[in-house]
């Protein structure tokens, strides 16, 4: 038995000789035996059977893979929000969410669908056309705004735990870095309700010109799963500050926090009908809000591919304008100055965070040749490094994917990664028995025409690529449908200028990454979608422009 770990260990260990140099291969060699002979190291945790053999497995994991943690809350919100009042469906039918840890049901919620749908849209029409929202002072919405992030502030426990819950992100995660993001959007967008204004304008002639901005009517709004309660804040704080009225569809996977997000809006004052929510599913309750005739502005955030079904239904209604959010495929491109671990640590962060279900995910990482071989030895340690385990245990770094099929999907890319010649540096497999955890993956020896470097994977597994000078590695990052982000890491003030201004993609983060400020503009090029999210930008999503011109009669000057 010991000969055969050890086999397995060295396997793993020496997986790389067609591109390590000679000096490397034999310090691994050495490393290995060390590891394997040390006193301090009396058990391997052999990985199960990937494709093209055993990998052994180096990852911290918790117990509470195994063993998880019950949350301290209760479930209370699980009806419809329509009209300001929580609602059954009117099939009656329910379904069920589920716990990525364990795949056990925490809550069956509301199944809304078409008749649902157009409830919800006679509520918002009814409370744009002859309700008080949009007839507010522009102060007085900003104060129900204000009011609703400080009860987002109260609630951080309640939100968080449930968001983790439901979609299986670290607790710590959900209360110390997301919720203070999402109050902060709230606060943003309080602030911009009353300084949005038009312009006055000359004109070739007497007349008096100017321009006023009006909100755009009923928007329908889409969000994802993977950041649940921040694409309600992205999506739901703009278009309240600019005067609009709200049917939103939460992810049939997550929609446990946007329904208690919901009810504190309403606790801060917001009139009825003015924020509707509908769980259910895309071809049902989805499908209906994009191409109802009375929505006049949608927004959607999810992938490519159902971006592209929901404009074309918005185009065959009633030619309601869409912004989406799509998916990518961004680089994250290290230069041949780069500091090799400062470099390792931020591309580790720029894809593994939040399980690689991101869509702005570093998932190809260009490295220069002069520190390719450094780098991928480097990156494998950290990725042994990385604490898997229950979200709600303090310390933890990866948690479960949101659940089965988006699991499955990834065991599936891995195993296309190992059959067309990436060479498994790490990782490859599920963890544990129970849930949706995966180990986290390195591949190298990555090729462009490899699904993996193609194909958004949205989960935890990093591909990096050898680059060798800047033109190559500039015409190789733009080679793909997306264009949503990209990372450049360099100490050379010329390259980042270079590599910034040559990128097809609507942000590049120089040596940095996932940089999300209220104030900066979010968005993609190509397939990655159209229109901005955040940032003043996103207030023209949620408006009308009207130009008023009146002549003038004996004007004193013109």
């Amino acid at each position: 038995m010991a000969a055969r770990i050890l086999h397995c260990f060295l396997a793993h260990c020496l997986i790389l000789p067609s591109f390590l140099k000679p000096s490397l291969q034999r310090k691994r060699l050495k490393e290995a035996f060390a590891v394997f002979f040390s006193k301090e190291k009396e058990t391997f945790a052999v990985g199960r059977f990937c494709g093209v053999g055993r990998v052994v497995s180096g990852y911290s994991t918790s117990a509470g893979i195994e063993n998880p943690i019950n949350p301290s809350i209760k479930v209370h919100c699980t009806q419809l929000l329509i009209n300001g009042n929580f609602v059954d469906s009117a099939s009656g039918k329910t379904f069920p969410i589920y716990d990525p840890r364990t795949g056990d049901v925490i809550a069956h919620v509301a199944e809304g669908d078409a008749e649902d749908i157009d409830r919800a849209v006679c509520a918002a029409r009814k409370a744009f056309d002859e309700g008080p929202w949009p007839k507010m002072t522009a102060y007085e919405r900003s104060k129900v705004l204000f009011r609703f992030a400080d009860l987002l502030d109260k609630h951080i426990e309640e939100l968080a735990t449930l968001e983790t819950w439901d979609n299986g992100k670290s607790y710590e995660q959900s209360a110390k870095i997301e919720l203070p993001m999402i109050s902060r959007i709230i606060r943003y967008y309080s602030g911009w309700a009353d300084k949005i204004h038009g312009l006055t304008i000359p004109a070739d002639g007497p007349h008096l010109v100017q321009t006023i901005h009006e909100p755009i009517g009923v928007a329908g709004q889409i969000i994802p799963w993977n950041f649940p309660l921040l694409m309600f804040a992205w999506k739901v704080g703009p278009a309240l500050a600019c005067g609009c009225t709200i049917v939103l569809k939460s992810a049939e996977q997550t929609p446990l926090s946007a329904l208690y997000a919901a009810k504190l809006l309403h606790e801060a004052g917001l009139p009825p009908g003015v924020l509707n929510v509908v769980s259910g599913f895309g071809p049902t309750a989805g499908a209906t809000l994009a191409s109802h005739m009375d929505v006049d502005k949608l927004a959607f955030t999810g992938s490519s591919e159902t971006g592209k079904i929901v404009l074309e239904l918005a185009s065959k209604s009633n030619l309601k304008p869409v912004t989406l959010e799509l998916g990518g495929k961004s680089p994250f491109i290290v230069c041949k100055d780069a500091d090799v671990d400062k470099a390792v640590e931020l591309a580790h962060f720029a894809l593994f965070f939040n399980q690689g279900q991101c869509c702005s995910a570093g998932s190809r990482t260009y490295v220069h040749e002069d520190v390719h071989d450094e780098f991928i030895e480097k990156a494998k340690a950290r990725a042994l490094k990385r604490s898997v385990g229950d979200p709600f245990k303090a310390g933890v770094e990866q948690v479960p994917q949101i659940g089965s099929e988006q699991f499955e999907k990834i065991l599936r890319y891995i195993r296309s990664g190992i059959e067309s010649g990436a060479i498994l540096i790490t990782g490859g497999d599920r963890l544990g028995s129970k849930g949706f955890y995966i180990q986290p993956t390195v591949f190298a020896n990555v090729k462009e025409d490899m699904l993996i470097a193609q194909d958004e994977i949205f989960g935890p597994v990093q591909s990096i690529l050898k680059f060798r000078d800047m033109d190559e590695v500039i015409r190789r990052a733009n080679s793909t449908r997306y264009g949503l982000a990209a990372g450049v890491f360099t100490n050379d003030l010329d390259t980042a200028n270079t590599l910034s201004g040559a990128l097809k993609v609507g942000t590049v983060w120089i040596n940095c990454y996932d940089v999300f400020d209220a104030a900066i503009p979010f968005g993609g090029y190509k397939m990655s979608g159209q229109g901005r999210e955040k940032g003043v930008n996103c207030l023209s999503n949620y408006l009308q422009v009207k130009a008023i011109v009146a002549p003038l009669k004996n004007p004193a000057w013109i």
